[in-house]
């Protein structure tokens, strides 16, 4: 596929590398010739250097030939604009912006995304895809990540395995006797920065984060069988009124009934006009890193805190005074901290720190992004470790060479992984036996290398 990136920030620069080891064919444009340099040194892509808006760039860079263009530059209106001429000028048929500002991204204005107005296939909202995810791993504790699949009947949790895991040592052959209810598959594990895809005699290790593709029906059950059985955190705090504070708010207010959520804001106008738009937040205005600040907003009571400010410095000291507070009282040794963390060096903080969860914005916006690369039947796409592996949901078609094939007889390489079924309204792991129908739907692990052999198994070719 012949793709066209905008942009080559944090997010460009991690979508042309993955995209690139996929196989695809890449060009990236920015205007920064020092970015551009930095692409020049590190990938196997094409790129040049100029303004994406102006046709002459993208005649350069072959856009009557393209399959798709990206846009992600820092400027919202810009992103628009090259999609409105790539696709006028030279009928590019699927186009990606990126769009931050809360005001384009209104249900009542969205009608002006359409091939007659502005012409925009995919929007993606850093601010409101993190909230999303958020709200996700604030429904599993104990979970690293939740992501949900088939229409939410199944769901992939990343589940890290400490000292409390039962499972631990344990072969995967044998896990089934000690929980023979549990409707779950483990896919695999990052174990000291490597995905390792565990087979039927092989354990998991302390420390090793498992991903498992379980019945969403049994989400408690599972975290329960792997040692995690944290309760879901009805009083929130969230360090910063931004988009994303704002929004993740918003969503806890529709779907948590019983949560009670308080933003500390800095900015005093922000602080008011969020307050305005939120009907069961308090809101406060000032420093959270005044430890007064912190005790108005009643600290001690608190189970999770998010920071989740445009400074990453801040976001870590918040999460310092908060886990001061928990060592000053042994009774708030479980509290939940989370930090938005930009600057990906920062990330070696996390364990000397003492932080639960660092959240990346940018690999967040980069999954977003990809799975929409694909086409045919593949609805859903989950990247690991900057696309080394993929969780992909596609349904079986007509043509599918998997129609009536026993797992143990579908020819599937060892890099692709059957993890669940959905078969109508009943979610299946499968066994060796288990024979594909028309319409299944089917969550599977695929290694960056064999996802073209995901296309051809579920006869899907790219765009």
């Amino acid at each position: 596929m012949n793709i066209i990136i905008c942009g080559a920030g944090r997010v460009g620069f991690t979508i042309a590398k993955i995209l690139s080891e996929q196989g695809h064919s890449i060009t990236v444009i920015d205007q920064s010739s020092e970015d551009i340099q930095k692409i020049d040194e590190t990938l196997d892509v094409k790129s040049i250097v100029g303004k994406a808006t102006y046709p002459s760039i993208l005649e350069k860079a072959n856009a009557s030939e393209a399959d798709m263009i990206i846009a992600v530059t820092r400027n919202d209106e810009i992103n628009m604009l090259i999609c409105q001429i790539s696709f006028s000028i030279f009928n590019v048929q699927k186009k990606i912006a990126r769009i931050r500002s809360q005001d384009y991204l209104n249900p009542k204005f969205t009608k002006v995304y359409n091939k007659e107005n502005l012409p925009i296939d995919v929007i993606i909202s850093p601010e409101i895809e993190i909230a999303k995810s958020l709200q996700r791993k604030l429904e599993a504790p104990g979970a690293l990540d939740n992501v949900p699949f088939a229409d939410n009947k199944i769901r992939l949790l990343e589940i890290l395995i400490n000292e409390k895991c039962s499972l631990r040592d344990t072969k995967l052959k044998d896990i089934t006797k000690k929980f023979p209810k549990l409707n779950a598959n483990i896919m695999g594990v990052i174990r000291v920065g490597k995905f390792v895809v565990l087979k039927k005699d092989d354990i998991m290790l302390k420390d090793d984060k498992a991903y498992v593709v379980i019945n969403a029906s049994q989400m408690k059950e599972t975290l329960d069988a792997f040692g995690h059985n944290e309760k879901i955190s009805n009083k929130i705090l969230i360090i910063g009124g931004g988009n994303i504070g704002f929004n993740l708010a918003k969503n806890l207010e529709e779907s948590f009934d019983s949560a009670r959520v308080k933003i500390i804001e800095k900015n005093k106008e922000r602080a008011e006009l969020i307050a305005s738009e939120l009907n069961n937040t308090i809101v406060i205005n000032g420093d959270a890193l005044d430890e007064e600040v912190l005790l108005e907003a009643n600290i001690d009571e608190v189970q999770t805190v998010l920071a989740l400010t445009n400074d990453d410095e801040d976001n870590l000291m918040v999460s310092v005074l908060v886990e001061k507070f928990a060592k000053d009282n042994s009774e708030l040794s479980d509290k939940r901290t989370m930090a938005l963390i930009n600057k990906p060096n920062y990330s070696l903080l996390q364990s000397s720190l003492n932080i639960d969860d660092f959240i990346d914005p940018r690999m967040n916006t980069v999954s977003s992004i990809l799975k929409h690369i694909h086409k045919g039947t593949i609805e859903n796409a989950y990247s690991i470790l900057n696309g080394e592996y993929e969780i992909i949901e596609a349904e079986i078609i007509e043509t599918s060479e998997l129609i009536n094939k026993e797992l143990r007889n579908s020819n599937l390489p060892d890099e692709i992984r059957v993890g669940a079924i959905l078969r109508e309204e009943e979610v299946i792991i499968p066994g060796s036996t288990f024979m594909f129908k028309k319409e299944d739907i089917v969550i599977l692990l695929a290694k960056k290398d064999f996802l073209h052999v995901v296309e051809n198994m579920f006869r899907i070719s790219s765009i």
